[in-house]
């Protein structure tokens, strides 16, 4: 895409893609494919693949699977949109120490992606000077998209310092901000007002926030007279129901433009609290997220886009409890799914 820049700053839904596999934990190409084109036909923006939603295991040597679902998401995508082109944003997650994650960048590249989004785990205990030093390498490859990851799933704290530093970096585009604390949320929402960039798109990846970090105008926090609006979500949990994703934005969207005698927040913060709700369940936030990739999976499943919850580690499936509270939460919040729009095209989809 020529201005990716411009894209993401409208801001979209941008679901984190799904690893579909079969029963013997190979890659399920017909339902990866089913998966890439519901995403392209529910609206969304874009996709991101190689992330923590597409498990991050798929570098191990022995599943060598990095470059061939990179590869399928770039393909499937690319051919959903000759009927109706659109622009859509294609993200790729880079991993592992700067020559590893300079090697995904390249590759990305070479596939035709227009973004990477920067794991920072292999340097956990890195000074942030080295942080920056390594996201500055992956720049020289492609577009950049910070990614703040909560310290849960092995995230880092990182300073207001570190991202008014990493704001400064010419090719970052835009920003995940998944801290799971909104201490930590503001940090990143000052640190870009305060570097001077207005061209850095803020995403929200906190999940169990996502609507309110949609609607909130944050208010002046530093240096600057105004502070950046977060405009659109990098999420595992909108790898599912997207269809429902993508008309929430719209409608947020509209009710952020709209005058303030006109807004009616009531509404929006029960919305918030149901999807956050739903949020707990499929990312088993009461084991500490250990089911958080079966849990999108079951959903998939229920909708044929995914033939099983399998994934790579045979140990990794449904906590103890996590099915009872997903068929809770799909229950008193239908508002959420988009499960006739899924059982319309599905089977086109699995073509």
């Amino acid at each position: 895409m020529s201005d990716i820049r411009s894209h993401l700053a409208r801001g979209h839904v941008i679901p984190a893609h799904p690893l579909a596999l079969t029963a013997a934990r190979t890659l399920d190409e017909k339902h990866q494919r089913a998966l890439t084109r519901y995403y392209v036909a529910a609206g969304a923006g874009g996709i991101a693949v190689g992330v923590h939603t597409t498990q991050f295991n798929i570098r191990d040597r022995k599943h060598a699977l990095l470059a061939p679902v990179l590869a399928l998401a770039a393909e499937t995508a690319t051919a959903s949109l000759r009927a109706d082109p659109r622009p859509f944003a294609r993200i790729a997650g880079v991993c592992g120490d700067t020559k590893q994650a300079r090697s995904e960048a390249r590759l990305a590249h070479d596939l035709g992606y227009d973004a990477a989004l920067v794991s920072l785990g292999a340097l956990h205990d890195a000074p942030e000077q080295k942080l920056l030093e390594h996201c500055r390498a992956i720049g020289e490859v492609l577009p950049l998209i910070g990614f703040y990851l909560q310290p849960a799933v092995g995230g880092r704290v990182l300073r207001y310092e570190f991202w008014r530093a990493f704001a400064q970096i010419t090719p970052v585009i835009a920003i995940k901000i998944a801290p799971f604390n909104r201490y930590q949320t503001l940090d990143v929402i000052r640190a870009v007002a305060d570097s001077g960039r207005s061209d850095i798109a803020l995403y929200t990846g906190n999940d169990d926030q996502i609507v309110l970090d949609l609607l909130t105008a944050f208010p002046p926090l530093g240096y600057s007279e105004r502070a950046p609006q977060i405009v659109g979500g990098l999420l595992g949990q909108w790898s599912v129901w997207t269809r429902r994703a993508v008309e929430v934005l719209e409608e947020i969207r509209t009710t952020r433009n709209a005058a303030v005698a006109d807004r009616s927040w009531g509404g929006w913060l029960t919305r918030a609290a149901a999807l956050t709700d739903a949020n707990g369940a499929l990312f088993d936030v009461r084991h500490a997220f250990a089911g958080c990739v079966a849990g999108l999976h079951e959903i998939l499943r229920r909708q044929r886009l995914m033939a099983g919850i399998w994934c790579l580690d045979p140990n990794e499936g449904l906590s103890e409890g996590q099915l009872e509270e997903i068929d809770r939460v799909a229950r008193v919040h239908p508002e959420l799914t988009d499960d006739d729009f899924v059982a319309a095209n599905v089977d086109d989809w699995l073509r």
